[in-house]
């Protein structure tokens, strides 16, 4: 059998390392960043300690690697409703459906994480500073000032407004990541009524 050549070899190590942070992501996501230990990571991932180590030298070092994608393809999303097509009203909707899937409750519940745990790397904090509730506000403020002004969202301060449909949503995340069976997440069209225009 032919040796490996450098091509392969790297996208084996871009594939292990994908491997790793989708286990990291469960784990983080349930445990948070005091009760996760990587030797949990490991397993979930299949693979030994000492190569999860040769590709993160800490725990920290993961966990702030994570955050960074998640808030930053988070940040990717809210600025995609400019390139969707349809009125404001309908493409708060859509954003609406595509932050509830269930899809990106990892993801959502690893930063929430980073948010409200204790223990978090001094780097996340930055990070978290710089993906901040007021910059999500300021990417959508165009958008729930256009749907005002087109009679489709209810009046009011926009900040204000998208203020409150962010922590909606987040309050919905949260408790549907913990996998209640008392809670229902609502409709997409039950949550419209916070902003739109009766």
């Amino acid at each position: 059998m032919a040796p490996l050549n450098e091509e392969q070899l790297h996208q084996i190590r871009d594939e292990r390392k994908e491997q790793i942070k989708a286990a990291a992501l469960q784990v983080f996501a349930r445990k948070g960043i005091l009760s996760a230990k990587m030797s949990m990571i490991a397993e979930t991932a299949g693979i030994s300690n000492g190569l999860l180590y040769h590709y993160f030298k800490s725990k920290d070092e993961l966990f702030t690697s994570l955050v960074q994608e998640a808030m930053a393809e988070s940040e990717a999303a809210l600025r995609s409703i400019y390139d969707m097509p349809g009125t404001p009203l309908e493409r708060i909707k859509a954003l609406t459906a595509e932050i509830l899937n269930e899809g990106g409750a990892p993801y959502f519940m690893l930063i929430h994480q980073s948010i409200t745990s204790d223990g978090v790397p001094e780097q996340v904090k930055q990070i978290q500073q710089e993906y901040s509730m007021d910059s999500s506000v300021d990417i959508l403020l165009p958008l729930f000032k256009e749907g005002q002004q087109a009679g489709e969202l209810v009046e009011g301060d926009p900040r204000e407004l998208i203020a409150c449909y962010l922590s909606v949503l987040s309050g919905i995340m949260v408790i549907n990541s913990n996998g209640s069976e008392v809670y229902r997440i609502p409709k997409v069209d039950m949550l419209m009524r916070l902003v739109a225009r009766k």
